[in-house]
């Protein structure tokens, strides 16, 4: 799937809203995910998963700071996730499945902090982003 300079521009207006908020609307996103889908706890077994918590915020962070790199270079989101995507499917082994969930839930979270901001044409932007960064994730899966 490509995105149009329409997308383009209305994840990056999107995220302008969202920068400075990175840790907090991923660690909900996050927490979003594990309490709704409990199987995609499995890849993190002595984490503290609790709403609130450090690990969680930790890694909320990371995610929100890769869609954020991913938003910088979104001409080529390929090359800014090339490292990341070969992490997940050669050293972590995270199932494919997972990240349209997590993008769900990133989803949710937008919905609820920046409701006047997510009319439908962006809400359909930033899920073709994410839907792509999806994709780039799970490229280097055999």
């Amino acid at each position: 799937m490509k995105l149009s300079a329409e997308d383009k521009h209305n994840v990056k207006t999107t995220w302008d809203h969202i920068k400075g908020h990175e840790e907090a609307l991923g660690a909900e996103a996050l927490f979003r995910m594990f309490t709704s889908l409990p199987a995609t706890r499995t890849y993190f077994p002595a984490k503290d998963l609790s709403e609130g918590s450090s690990f969680l915020h930790s890694h909320g962070k990371k995610v929100m700071g890769a869609l954020s790199n991913a938003v910088a270079h979104i001409d080529d989101i390929d090359a800014a996730l090339c490292k990341l995507s070969d992490k997940h499917a050669q050293d972590l082994m995270v199932d494919p499945a997972n990240f349209p969930k997590l993008a769900h839930n990133i989803l949710v979270v937008m919905g609820i902090h920046l409701k006047a901001h997510l009319t439908y044409p962006v809400h359909c932007s930033v899920d073709k982003f994410l839907d792509v960064v999806g994709h780039v994730l799970t490229s280097k899966y055999r």
